[in-house]
């Protein structure tokens, strides 16, 4: 009988994270998205299939692209670098209570319609057993015995994001520029994110739950749709302000949806 408790990705977890020692930047915000949901319905009767995970997947793209290229950056050796492009790495649901990821190259270059069909060609890999390289790692690591594979996990993030090094098939950029994970379908309102240790991200979005709620709308009390978004920012190449800027633009396009079509 397998053993939930000790999956692979939990094995794999707890050997990747340690007791919080670093400083980052946590944040959020509660954004009026009602409009945006509207729009979202009418592109779906159209046959568009989008949802919020692909709008702010294109809005976070085109946020760093326009405003804030700080968040395309990663430590290396002790120095900041830029990516040599911006990609996105998409949390998706392959099995019950089993997550793993696609990875999205030149996001950027993406509008509604290709992201849409990116993501669900590659989700339909994942659920076959073909992840990416990086996330098929989780398995290969779980099968080490502890101790050794606290020993294993040390020696690969040595030479991946300490050294900087490139081998089969892996590196520290091989989760992208930065994560989208929306725990909001998951049946959570809102969380805070880690940022992953064996990645070279400087960000991760989370998407809470959406639910109806009082506003004051010109001075008058209405009911809307509202999303809270939770952002962790790595605080040796960003700071607070960058987080005010992210948020500001992501009400941006809220606010002008078919900016991505």
């Amino acid at each position: 009988m397998p053993d939930h408790l000790n999956n692979a990705w939990r094995k794999t977890a707890s050997t990747l994270y340690k007791k919080p020692e670093d400083s980052k930047i946590l944040g959020s915000v509660e954004i009026d998205i009602t409009d945006l949901q509207d729009y979202i319905a009418k592109k779906r009767k159209e046959g568009l299939k989008i949802t919020l995970t692909h709008f702010f997947t294109l809005a976070t793209a085109r946020a760093i692209k326009e405003k804030l290229p700080e968040l395309n950056t990663y430590i290396r050796r002790g120095n900041v670098k830029k990516h040599d492009k911006l990609t996105a790495t998409v949390s998706v649901l392959l099995r019950a209570n089993e997550m793993g990821s696609v990875k999205v190259d030149d996001i950027d270059q993406h509008n509604y319609s290709s992201l849409v069909n990116f993501l669900q060609q590659k989700i339909v890999e994942a659920r076959k057993g073909t992840e990416n390289n990086t996330m098929q790692m989780k398995d290969r690591l779980a099968a080490i015995p502890w101790p050794l594979r606290g020993m294993a996990f040390w020696l690969i993030k040595k030479m991946l994001i300490d050294w900087g090094l490139s081998f089969g098939g892996l590196s520290a950029n091989n989760f992208g520029s930065y994560i989208v994970s929306n725990i909001g379908t998951l049946g959570l309102d809102n969380g805070y994110p880690a940022l992953f240790p064996a990645a070279n991200i400087s960000f991760v979005l989370i998407m809470g739950g959406v639910k109806k709620k009082p506003l004051v709308i010109n001075d008058e009390v209405k009911i809307r749709t509202v999303i809270t978004l939770a952002a962790a920012l790595d605080h040796r190449v960003v700071d607070a302000s960058h987080a005010g800027i992210l948020f500001k633009q992501y009400k941006h396009f809220v606010r002008n949806p078919e900016l991505f079509e």
